[in-house]
Formats: C-alpha cells, sequence, structure tokens
C-alpha cells in the first residue's frame, strides 16, 4: 500500500509561482531518490529535479535557477518550487521514489499519479 500523492497544481500567469507537494504513505522503512518529472502531449516524459537521501539536488537546464527541489525525511515528502513560471513549463508533472518498504528491503521505485500545471494568460 505504499503510494505517492501530489497536490499543488494549477492555472498560474506567467512569470507566477507554484508550490508542488508530494507525500509518501504506507509501510516504509526508507526512501532513496525522490524526483518529479513532467510530461506533455508529443513529448517524451523530462526529469525536472531530483534529489538524494542525502539532499544532493539535479535539475534540468530549463528550470535550472527556477525551480527549488527539497525534502523531509521526517514527513517523508518532496516538494517543487517552482518560480518565475513560462508557458513552457506547462504539463503534467509527476512525483517519483525509490521506497523500500516493510516486511521487504529491497528498494522499489514508485510514481504519484500526477497533478498539472498550467501557465497561460
Amino acid at each position: 500500500q505504499v503510494q505517492l500523492v501530489e497536490s499543488g497544481g494549477g492555472l498560474v500567469q506567467p512569470g507566477g509561482s507554484l508550490l508542488l507537494s508530494c507525500a509518501a504513505s504506507g509501510n516504509i522503512y526508507s526512501i532513496n531518490t525522490m524526483a518529479w518529472y513532467r510530461q506533455t502531449p508529443g513529448k517524451e516524459r523530462e526529469l525536472v529535479a531530483s534529489i538524494t537521501s542525502g539532499g544532493i539536488t539535479n535539475y534540468a537546464d530549463s528550470v535550472k535557477g527556477r525551480f527549488i527541489i527539497s525534502r523531509d525525511n521526517t514527513k517523508n515528502t518532496v516538494t517543487l518550487q517552482m518560480n518565475s513560471l513560462k508557458p513552457d513549463d506547462t504539463a503534467v508533472y509527476n512525483c517519483n521514489a525509490g521506497i523500500e518498504a516493510r516486511p521487504f528491503r529491497r528498494a522499489m521505485d514508485y510514481w504519484g499519479k500526477g497533478t498539472l500545471v498550467t501557465v497561460s494568460s
């Protein structure tokens, strides 16, 4: 019953900001890297940002300087603060995480259902 649930998507004007949140729940032993991906019709899924269990971050070139990924290991959550949004940022954003669940200790890949972000005037 391990699952990831995203929230925070919506409609925003160019130049605006949104905060996406993702909460992991279930019989979790540990969470490895957490990440945000996005996808629009006609395009392949793109890695937007990732953060390791130790806090090391990585960003797509298109969002560097505008987005910030962070996590709270005590709450099993990851967020994506999106600033200076552009129309090209419009996409369905999915949360992803490698999770070790009880009673097994092998990490598996989990995905959220996604949240829609629309940047338009």
